[in-house]
């Protein structure tokens, strides 16, 4: 095959578990099944990918991938990069899409024992590139970023957002919330997207010195 037609049924493969992800997100699909949407043999998948838990990591990548050169991107293309922008671009790639933040808590979760350890470290291979260009975009932008602050100033907001997902009960109905359920008490009840928000300003504003703008979730009022 030419790698043009491997890399649309690579494609078609990753749109077909999406897909399937979001008609159930409380379940994970076989690789059966991710065929048959794909309108491909089961044995077609598995040449691309070895489990159904490598196939969810792509995904994931993809996802990220598409965070990762928008910002690289933004950084590249403009003279100024604003916070604002990079807020908001946090919150369409991060915060918003329905999958990310439930396929982020499976897929690191299963890293240590369901991905083979080759590609396990080839996934964070290309997440360290990705961060380290990033990065280094940011902190041509914002000069107060000490070298390696931009990667730094990465790394905290991811945790901020898959960290207060996995705390929220009231994190819009997500499957795999740790605190979601019935009986969870109202402390854990917040909005997550307003929550989020003013965690990722609060630190941004830290780190890069900009001012809080006046209305804005954790800026002066």
């Amino acid at each position: 095959m030419q790698a043009s037609d491997k890399q649309e049924r690579h494609d078609a493969i990753l749109d077909a578990a999406e897909r399937l992800l979001l008609r159930s997100p409380d379940r994970v699909a076989n690789v059966a099944e991710v065929a048959d949407e794909a309108g491909l043999a089961k044995g077609t998948v598995y040449l691309y990918f070895p489990s159904k838990e490598e196939l969810l990591l792509a995904v994931h990548e993809r996802s990220t991938d598409g965070f990762f050169r928008e910002v690289i991107s933004l950084c590249e293309r403009q003279p100024r990069v604003e916070l604002d922008a990079m807020i908001d671009l946090t919150r369409r790639h991060l915060v918003e899409p329905p999958l990310f933040l439930p396929l982020a808590a499976r897929c690191f979760g299963s890293m240590a024992h369901s991905i083979s350890p080759g590609n396990a470290l080839a996934f964070k291979l290309r997440m360290a590139a990705r961060l380290e260009r990033a990065g280094a975009g940011l902190e041509r932008h914002f000069p107060t970023l000490a070298p390696g602050g931009g990667v730094a100033l990465l790394r905290r907001s991811y945790a901020l957002i898959v960290g207060l997902w996995q705390m929220s009960a009231g994190a819009g109905g997500a499957v795999n919330c740790a605190m979601a359920g019935p009986d969870v008490s109202p402390v854990f009840a917040w909005s997550y997207p307003v929550e989020v928000e003013a965690a990722l300003r609060a630190l941004w504003q830290g780190m890069v010195g900009v001012p809080p703008r006046p209305g804005a979730p954790g800026g002066q009022r």
